[in-house]
């Protein structure tokens, strides 16, 4: 197994090479593993994903709970491993800076920290203090003694806020507070991200799990886009073939779906390898 200094070097250089790479999202080590099998250089949590399952809703999981299930992503697999952090599991600047050191001494490469409060009622945070969270956020991760890798994220487009220059001026803000990714989860439009791209001097984030959007890698590698995630879409994807089986046996009695076209021992050597 690589160290956490060389798993955190790499998660940098993917970043700095040429070309756009995909970081899927596992839900639990076995995702996590499958696809480390499959070649992906690098893994990211889901928040939602790994809430479904354990039963609760996003954001209903502790800080504690989320770093100890990071830590056992970290620990399945040879590959770096960022987490989702939601918020940083707090308002004040304090509470993120923590944060980002438990996720170091969990063994992650990186992380991401977004300007979402988490209340319905008023869910983005004001500029300055958003920008203040982020700045905290990097000042911990540069005393760290590897390159730990930190994006920061505007949630106004999962927020119904599809305002573009408000979403610029804050990932420009972060920017300039020293986040070395930035992302904007829920764009869907092409020439939007391409827009946000031009606009900034990071490598940029895109989560093309957006239901309805219909994204292809060629193209936003073409537009300037340095990472795709998924976000929670693989755990749907798994929950839906689930439903799918349970929804045939309780209404027709039928159990056709113990013929998908996979094996428990082609699964095995998956683990095995």
């Amino acid at each position: 197994m690589r160290t956490h200094a060389e798993k955190s070097t790499h998660f940098r250089e993917l970043h700095q090479r040429s070309g756009t790479f995909i970081i899927p999202n596992p839900w639990d080590i076995g995702s996590a593993r499958i696809l480390a099998h499959f070649g992906f250089e690098a893994l990211a949590t889901t928040s939602v994903g790994y809430a479904f399952s354990v039963g609760k809703r996003d954001h209903g999981v502790t800080r504690d709970e989320m770093i100890a299930h990071a830590a056992s992503l970290v620990a399945a697999t040879d590959v770096p491993v960022s987490a989702d952090l939601e918020n940083g599991f707090g308002d004040d600047p304090d509470t993120v800076a923590t944060t980002i050191r438990m996720a170091a001494a969990a063994g992650l490469a990186g992380c991401s920290i977004e300007d979402s409060t988490n209340r319905a009622t008023d869910p983005i945070y004001a500029f300055d203090l958003a920008v203040d969270r982020i700045r905290a956020a990097v000042e911990a991760a540069r005393s760290l003694a590897i390159p730990f890798t930190l994006t920061a994220r505007s949630e106004n487009y999962l927020h119904g806020r599809r305002d573009l220059s408000d979403t610029i001026r804050r990932l420009q803000a972060f920017q300039n507070a020293g986040a070395d990714v930035l992302f904007a989860p829920g764009m869907a439009d092409m020439n939007e991200i391409a827009t946000l791209v031009s606009s900034v001097d990071r490598p940029v984030n895109v989560n093309v799990g957006v239901q309805g959007a219909h994204f292809e890698l060629a193209a936003l590698s073409k537009i300037g886009v340095k990472r795709i995630s998924i976000g929670g879409a693989l755990s749907r994807a798994a929950l839906a073939a689930f439903i799918r089986a349970v929804t045939e046996m309780r209404d027709h009695g039928t159990f056709s779906f113990v013929d998908e076209p996979i094996t428990s021992r082609q699964i095995a050597e998956m683990f095995d390898a």
